[in-house]
């Protein structure tokens, strides 16, 4: 009895220890997120700042892109008309075109994936078309777009669905075709109808398959936009890169660029945090 209450008085008194070093763990954990990517940025920003910040160089270092661009920077939701607009406007138009394209591609993509992937005739059919037009470049299809739709912004918004639908179909067909067809005999046995069969069985089986192919959909998007942008003119990040090469502004294509990554970055953990959520584990 003695030694009982001894032990429960000693555990009593780490209580107070064991709640300081709670948050000292979660610093030290956030500490271990944070701390390699900085150092890795910072020997980056270093590296780049000896070797551009000589006489001659081609590139301009950090400290004159962040002096070039600081109004850029500071004041992102300028607009003065036209294409005279700040950047948050600027990746808001790119935004917009992927967000119709990549939604159009995801729809047509997944219905396409889980068809090839159910129907052996289906995909004996499609799959060379598919591999045969997968390999052709994003930008090989604007003029097509152009002469369709005469109009940029569809035909930029087409060069995304495009290139980005081939990754959703291939992926969720092989999810699909995964499946083991105990799941297959069962849902027959409990005569599921279509929309059932999709939301209990289609659905749970393959969506790692189906969001891997969504998290290569969306970047490949994104590198069209840039690129489509380019060339089609207008309010967006990809023209704004271009416009700056034009006028010769290094530092602005620069921080263009930076955006662009860090955007890139977001799409692809926003459709792997979905991911998680629907399939209630990491993929």
């Amino acid at each position: 009895m003695t030694g009982t209450l001894g032990e429960a008085e000693r555990k009593s008194r780490l209580k107070p220890w064991l709640a300081e070093l709670k948050p000292l763990e979660k610093l030290r954990n956030l500490a271990a997120v944070l701390v390699p990517p900085l150092i890795t940025i910072g020997l980056f920003l270093l590296v780049w700042q000896i070797l551009c910040g000589q006489e001659g160089a081609s590139l301009p270092p950090p400290s004159k892109v962040l002096k070039d661009t600081w109004e850029l920077i500071r004041d992102p939701f300028f607009d003065n008309g036209g294409t005279d607009v700040g950047l948050f406007w600027q990746i808001l138009a790119s935004l917009k075109r992927v967000a119709i394209g990549f939604s159009l591609a995801a729809v047509v993509g997944v219905a396409l994936g889980v068809l090839i992937g159910q129907s052996s005739f289906a995909y004996r059919g499609l799959d060379p078309i598919f591999q045969i037009l997968r390999t052709v470049p994003p930008l090989a299809w604007l003029p097509i777009s152009l002469a369709a739709f005469k109009d940029s912004n569809p035909s930029a918004i087409f060069v995304i669905f495009i290139t980005a639908i081939w990754p959703i179909i291939l992926n969720t067909a092989v999810g699909v075709r995964q499946i083991p067809q105990d799941y297959r005999n069962i849902s027959r046995v409990l005569r599921l109808n279509g929309w059932e069969y999709f939301t209990k069985i289609v659905l749970p089986a393959s969506v790692p398959y189906m969001f891997t192919g969504l998290r290569i959909g969306v970047g490949l998007s994104w590198l069209a936009i840039v690129a489509a942008e380019m060339l089609v003119g207008g309010v967006g990040i990809g023209f704004f890169i271009w416009d700056g090469w034009n006028s010769s502004l290094l530092s602005e294509i620069i921080l263009a660029l930076i955006y662009v990554g860090i955007i890139g970055f977001l799409l692809d953990r926003i459709i792997g945090f979905i991911g998680r959520l629907i399939a209630g584990r990491p993929i």
